[in-house]
């Protein structure tokens, strides 16, 4: 069973870069490197290429990441239709927390699929999407670990971030317990980090904000993204 870094943090916030924007002939590497300059956890984006138009990694990719660093936190997002499918493959892949979206399944599928990732040991998370009212995520507040907006259109890294985002984020940090977490993903980095936090987030994902920076200028991204 993971360590349960999202309930139980050791700082706020959490940093956690996306592998989508990383080097994927040297993902091991790069992915070292990062938690090597403050990183607390390595976010993982899975797609479908059905419910966003694009098509990424799977649970091997996350089992061979698990092997090489076992004791990396990896935080799994499921962009997918049908997240329910693959919860048992990404935890035998060794997957810390699995995260899908509230637009992927019915209202009366929502708590039980987070019991059933909890019951393999897993946290888990509740996502978002820019154009889904707050009002669709509300009932669900209080029973993941995580709540992730989502400040892009998802489907692809370097996308601009939708300011109109840290509403949701202000309405959601206002209703969390202290052992929940408010993630947002999409368009984030030192030049809008401080309206990220102060809007209530306390674990940020960034893609190429980080990654698309050369090494020796990573430390630097993470501190500027800590605040």
């Amino acid at each position: 069973m993971p360590t349960p870094l999202l309930r139980m943090p050791p700082r706020l916030p959490l940093i956690a870069p996306s592998i989508l924007s990383a080097d994927f002939a040297h993902l091991g590497d790069d992915c070292r490197h990062a938690l090597s300059c403050g990183a607390d956890l390595l976010h993982l984006d899975v797609m479908d290429g059905h419910f966003v138009p694009n098509l990424t990694m799977g649970p091997a990719l996350c089992a061979s990441l698990h092997a090489a660093m076992p004791s990396v936190y990896l935080d799994v997002h499921l962009m997918v239709n049908d997240p329910a499918k693959f919860v048992e493959p990404f935890a035998r892949a060794g997957a810390s927390n699995l995260t899908f979206h509230v637009e992927a399944v019915a209202p009366e599928q929502v708590a039980p699929l987070i019991d059933r990732i909890r019951g393999l040991g897993l946290e888990a998370g509740l996502a978002i999407n820019p154009p889904t009212p707050v009002e669709r995520i509300l009932p669900f507040v209080g029973l993941p670990d995580m709540l992730l907006v989502m400040s892009v259109n998802p489907g692809f890294s370097g996308q601009s971030f939708i300011a109109s985002t840290l509403e949701k984020t202000q309405t959601l940090a206002n209703l969390v317990r202290k052992d929940q977490r408010i993630q947002m993903d999409g368009g984030v980095g030192p030049g809008n980090a401080s309206m990220v936090r102060e809007a209530g987030c306390d674990c940020i994902v960034s893609a190429s904000a980080l990654f698309g920076r050369t090494r020796d200028e990573r430390a630097s991204v993470i501190a500027a993204l800590r605040g």
